[in-house]
C-alpha cells in the first residue's frame, strides 16, 4: 500500500514537472532572445532617427556620432544612398540581427555575437531545471510522508485483524485521526466483544452439555448393574447389553469432548514462553508507570509450552489488567517449569478475593469492582482452548497460575530458534 501511494504521488509529480517545466523552459529560452531582439531594435531605431536627423541637416553621416548606442562587440552596418557604412568588429557565425528603416530610404542593421545570448539561456534553463529538481524532490517528500501516514494506520488495523482471528479480543483504544479507519477499529473492537463472548458461551455450553450428559449416564449406568445384578435371567442380560451400549456412549462423549478441545486448540504451537512474557511486559509497564506502580518480571528462560501466542497475550492481558483494576503494590509476573507444564503466574500486593467469592470469580458475570465480569471467564476459555487450565492459588494475596502444556519434542525440533539472548 505505502508502495502503491508513493508511486502514485511520485507519477503525478513527473507528470506535472513534465507538463509545466518542459513549457517553461521553452517559454525562458525565448524570452532571453526577444528581449535581446528588442533591445537590439530599440538601439537600432534610436541610430536611425539620429542619422536621419544628420541628413536632414546636409550633414555627411557620421557613425561616431551613434556610438554609444551601439552595443559592445556589436556590428553597425548603414545602407543609405547605395553606400554602406560600418562600424565595430565581426560578430561572428550565426549573429543575431535586427533591421530598421531609414525615413530616408536607408536601413540600419545590428548584429551582436549570438554566444552570450546562448550563455543566458544556458543560464536560465539551469534555473527552470533546479526548479523542476526542487519540485520533485519536495514531491517525493510528501509524497513520503503521506504514504508512511496512510500506509502505517493500514498496517496497524491489519494486525488488530490478524490478532482478532488469532483469538486476541482485546480492545484496542489506538486510533489514527482517519475516520474511515477508525469505523473500521470501533467495528474490530466491537467483533472482538462480540467474539469473546461467543467463545464463553461456547465454553459454557460445552461444560453445561458435558455435565449434564455425564450426570445421566451415571445414573443410567448405577440403574442398570442394579437391574443386571437383581433381576431375571433375561432382564438381567438385557440391563448388561444396555449397560455396555451406555458404557459405549459415554466413551463417545468422551472421544467428542476431545475432539472439541483438540479443535480449538489447532492453532497452538510451540511457543518460547520467556520471549512472549517479555514483550507482555514491554506492553504493560507504560500502563502501570502511569497508575504509580511498578511491573516485575521473573521469568526462567528457555521456557517451551504448546500454546497460541494471541490467546496467550489475551489472558495474561486479563489477570494484568485484572491486577491494575482491583490490586494494589507491585504487580508480579512470573513463569517456571512445573510438573509437566509451564506455570505463568500473576500476583500483586492487594488485599486480594474475599474468601466468599473465591468460588465465583471465574463464573461469567461475577464482578468484584463493578466491571462487566467477563474478563476472567474469558481468561480462562482462552486458556483452556490451548490445552490449559487457569486456577486461583492464592485468595490473599491473589495470585493466578496459568498451566501451559509443555511442547512435545517433535514440535520444538521443528521450531525456527532466535538467536537473541538479550536479558529480560
Amino acid at each position: 500500500m505505502r508502495r502503491r501511494v508513493l508511486q502514485a504521488t511520485l507519477l503525478a509529480v513527473a507528470v506535472t514537472v513534465l507538463v509545466l517545466g518542459l513549457p517553461l523552459g521553452f517559454s525562458a529560452l525565448k524570452v532571453v532572445e526577444d528581449i535581446t531582439r528588442s533591445n537590439l531594435s530599440t538601439r537600432a531605431q534610436q541610430i536611425a532617427t539620429r542619422l536621419d536627423e544628420q541628413i536632414a541637416a546636409g550633414r555627411p553621416i557620421d557613425l561616431s556620432d551613434v556610438r554609444l548606442v551601439v552595443p559592445d562587440e556589436a556590428r553597425l552596418t548603414v545602407h543609405i544612398r547605395g553606400r554602406e557604412y560600418v562600424l565595430g568588429p565581426v560578430p561572428g557565425e550565426d549573429p543575431v540581427v535586427e533591421t530598421v528603416s531609414m525615413v530616408q530610404s536607408g536601413s540600419v542593421r545590428l548584429a551582436v555575437p549570438s554566444g552570450p545570448v546562448r550563455t543566458r539561456q544556458l543560464q536560465m534553463a539551469g534555473v527552470v531545471l533546479m526548479l523542476a529538481v526542487l519540485s520533485a524532490g519536495t514531491g517525493t517528500l510528501v509524497a513520503t510522508l503521506t504514504a508512511r501516514r496512510l500506509a502505517e494506520p493500514l498496517r496497524h488495523v491489519a494486525a488488530r485483524a490478524n490478532r482478532l482471528g488469532a483469538g486476541d479480543f482485546r480492545s484496542d483504544p489506538k486510533r489514527h485521526g482517519v475516520p474511515e479507519l477508525d469505523r473500521v477499529a470501533d467495528a474490530l473492537d466491537a467483533s472482538g466483544s462480540a467474539l469473546s463472548h461467543l467463545v464463553q458461551r461456547e465454553r459454557e455450553l460445552i461444560g453445561d452439555v458435558s455435565h449434564q450428559l455425564r450426570s445421566r449416564l451415571t445414573a443410567l449406568q448405577l440403574r442398570l448393574e442394579t437391574l443386571a445384578e437383581t433381576g431375571e435371567e433375561a432382564t438381567a442380560e438385557e440391563a448388561a447389553a444396555a449397560l455396555e451400549q451406555a458404557e459405549r456412549l459415554s466413551g463417545v462423549l468422551d472421544d467428542l469432548l476431545a475432539a472439541a478441545t483438540a479443535a480449538r486448540a489447532r492453532d497452538a504451537e510451540p511457543l518460547d514462553v520467556s520471549n512472549e512474557l517479555g514483550d507482555v511486559a514491554t506492553e504493560w509497564r507504560e500502563l502501570l508507570r502511569s497508575a504509580g506502580r511498578t511491573l516485575r518480571l521473573r521469568v526462567e528462560e528457555g521456557l517451551l509450552a504448546r500454546a497460541t501466542p494471541a490467546r496467550l497475550r489475551e489472558a495474561i492481558g486479563v489477570l494484568l489488567d485484572n491486577a491494575v483494576r482491583h490490586g494494589e503494590g507491585p504487580v508480579t509476573l512470573a513463569a517456571r517449569h512445573g510438573s509437566g507444564t509451564v506455570v505463568v503466574e500473576v500476583s500483586d500486593s492487594g488485599p486480594g478475593v474475599p474468601e466468599q467469592l473465591v468460588h465465583h470469580v471465574f463464573e461469567r458475570g461475577f464482578s468484584a469492582g463493578g466491571s462487566t465480569g467477563v474478563g476472567l471467564a474469558l481468561a480462562r476459555a482462552l486458556v483452556e482452548a490451548d490445552g490449559g487450565r487457569l486456577e486461583l492459588s492464592s485468595a490473599r494475596p491473589a495470585m493466578f497460575e496459568v498451566f501451559l502444556p509443555v511442547a512435545r519434542a517433535d514440535d520444538v525440533l521443528g521450531m525456527p530458534w532466535k538467536t537473541d539472548s538479550t536479558p529480560r
